[in-house]
């Protein structure tokens, strides 16, 4: 039996928000924050029910560990987000001065990171973000799947 990394088990509490967002009939993206091996901060998606266009995961996740640490800074901490963060958020995590982005799947639409613009890649801001993508890509990009194919056949 293969041991699993940290950051799959991280991935999979991600995976837990993300499934709140689902059963809220939100998209379904989850996201946690961890420093020094615990979780500060959770989130998931739910602008709808928020009645809040920035009320992402990775926005809930940041407000949510900002207010346990009494600090909008989070240095040396790492987000799991089970979907590749898109321009509004990677901004957050910048400001945040985040340092390690982990997201499952890509966004091919609208992704910040790597599918449609690469700004954590860029040189010009005052943060470096490091970031990795791809763990437990297939259950993060499923669930993101499903819920669409689920809407899709309630409205057909």
């Amino acid at each position: 039996m293969q041991q699993q990394s940290d950051d799959e088990i991280w991935m999979q509490q991600a995976l837990a928000m993300a499934q709140r967002a689902y059963d809220g009939g939100e998209v379904p993206v989850g996201a946690v924050l961890v420093a020094n091996g615990e979780v500060i901060g959770r989130g998931f998606n739910h602008p709808i029910a928020a009645c809040d266009p920035s009320c992402h995961a990775e926005i809930h996740c940041l407000r949510d560990a900002a207010s346990a640490v009494g600090n909008y800074r989070l240095p040396g901490t790492t987000l799991y987000v089970t979907i590749e963060p898109c321009t509004m958020c990677v901004g957050a995590l910048i400001h945040a001065r985040i340092g390690r982005l982990v997201f499952g799947a890509r966004e091919p639409r609208a992704g910040a990171v790597v599918s449609q613009l690469q700004l954590l890649d860029s040189r010009h801001y005052n943060h470096k973000v490091e970031w990795a993508e791809g763990v437990l890509a297939d259950a993060c990009s499923q669930i993101i799947t499903g819920f669409f194919r689920s809407r899709r056949a309630l409205s057909s």
